[in-house]
């Protein structure tokens, strides 16, 4: 069984003129995504086929020259009003025409580049482990939300309670709220084709951090972007040596057994 990765990239942009291909920390934004899909298949041993699903020549040579393989969007599926689950329903039949059975479907917005390197590897395994129908890639968030009062003349609403505030430090996992922020979905190829949605049956939720919560539709948030790819870069770059210099201490890596 195998895992397709989607990822939508059409070449209009109403926010930002050709988006997909905007310079973002020395390469396209595209390329990002690409890049940490390649390295799930690399650290798992599933099957994995990423896919860039667009109608713009232009960025499927960038889709290609960075190790992705290419579904031609129909034109009409590349539209500014066009949703996104008939791309992945068009790339899903492309795939399977081939004779590949899906396990799963994973989709990811490439406008949301910022992710660690095991992000999306650690999200098929929770998939996984879990046994949900859609898992949806969430940022945490404090409680502190408010709403508008619902008449005039009335109070507005705390989402908590005011009169036992709690301090953001000790917030507990469900006293949180989580952000649905677009990054990352991973959902049963029959959720797709049951209710044409990345969402179905029964959901869990997928816990990034927040520094992978960048979601660019502006040139301000290029300049986040860059940042918090930067930051995970480092932090990324130490774990890995950090583990490689415990596998020479330990004798399990760093030389023949």
């Amino acid at each position: 069984m195998t895992i397709l990765v989607v990822i939508p990239a059409r070449g209009g942009s109403k926010g930002i003129p050709r988006k997909n291909l905007l310079d973002v920390g020395g390469q396209p934004l595209l390329a990002w995504t690409i890049q940490q899909a390649l390295a799930a298949r690399s650290g798992a041993d599933q099957d994995l086929i990423v896919a860039v699903s667009t109608e713009d020549p232009e960025i499927a040579q960038v889709a290609r020259e960075h190790g992705a393989s290419v579904i031609d969007r129909p034109a009409e599926l590349a539209t500014d009003t066009a949703p996104t689950e008939p791309t992945v329903l068009h790339a899903m039949d492309v795939t399977e025409a081939q004779g590949i059975q899906l396990e799963a479907v994973v989709l990811l917005q490439a406008t949301s580049p910022v992710r660690r390197t095991d992000t999306i590897g650690r999200a098929i395994a929770q998939f996984r482990e879990t046994g949900v129908d859609s898992l949806v890639g969430v940022v945490p968030e404090s409680p502190f939300f408010w709403h508008l009062p619902a008449a005039p003349g009335e109070s507005a609403r705390a989402d908590y309670d005011v009169d036992a505030r709690p301090r953001r430090q000790e917030l507990t996992p469900d006293q949180q709220h989580y952000f649905e922020n677009g990054s990352l979905y991973v959902t049963a190829p029959r959720i797709y084709r049951e209710r044409s949605n990345r969402i179905g049956g029964r959901v869990g939720l997928f816990i990034l951090e927040e520094v992978e919560g960048v979601d660019i539709d502006t040139l301000e948030d290029v300049a986040a972007a860059e940042k918090m790819l930067a930051r995970l870069a480092g932090t990324d770059a130490g774990i890995a040596q950090g583990l490689s210099t415990r596998g020479t201490t330990d004798g399990t890596a760093g030389g023949e057994a």
